[in-house]
């Protein structure tokens, strides 16, 4: 199996010249070190990209969102995306992004800062087009929503299933539907 995967990070490298000529370089290192950390390895920024690209689709769907254009779509026709994670392409989105199998994940905000954190079956999205922003060091989890005109504070944590439709301030922990804050 590593022989594969080794073969398969030669058809790679075209990933690290967009990666080197990429104006979101610093974005897509904060990505790698925060991956690095969580997974508890370590490397040069390419050899992590590598591994990363290697075992990871959904990392490569925040790879091809940081690097959009005709050479992203042709890399992702032989190294494709998590087809189930969506990032809408207006959303900004800052470094430092990780994410826990994003399945059925959308995000569609203004903003999410950095060190973000998503689990699968989230919702990020609007009402009559208007969009969360959200702000640095949040974590949502499992089959939360975060809909309309809202602003996520700075170091949140937003509960397994909540349904979040108002601001909330910055350093708590959110859950419920509708979310209420609970510290």
């Amino acid at each position: 199996m590593n022989l594969l995967i080794n073969i398969f990070k030669i058809f790679l490298i075209p990933h690290i010249i967009l990666y080197n000529r990429s104006r979101n370089k610093k974005a897509i290192d904060m990505d790698i070190d925060r991956w690095a950390n969580s997974k508890k390895r370590s490397g040069s920024k390419v050899s992590l990209l590598l591994h990363f690209l290697a075992y990871s689709t959904d990392f490569r769907t925040i790879f091809y969102f940081r690097n959009r254009g005709i050479i992203s779509s042709i890399l992702n026709l032989y190294c494709p995306r998590e087809k189930y994670f969506r990032i809408d392409m207006t959303t900004k989105l800052g470094g430092g992004i990780l994410t826990g199998h994003p399945y059925s994940t959308i995000l569609n905000a203004d903003s999410i800062g950095e060190n973000f954190y998503v689990n699968h079956l989230v919702t990020v999205g609007e009402i009559n087009g208007k969009r969360p922003t959200i702000g640095n060091n949040v974590s949502i989890y499992t089959g939360a929503i975060v809909i309309g005109d809202i602003k996520i504070g700075n170091n949140v944590n937003i509960g397994a299933g909540s349904v979040v439709v108002k601001d909330v301030p910055d350093n708590c922990t959110v859950v419920g539907n509708p979310a209420r804050v609970i510290n």
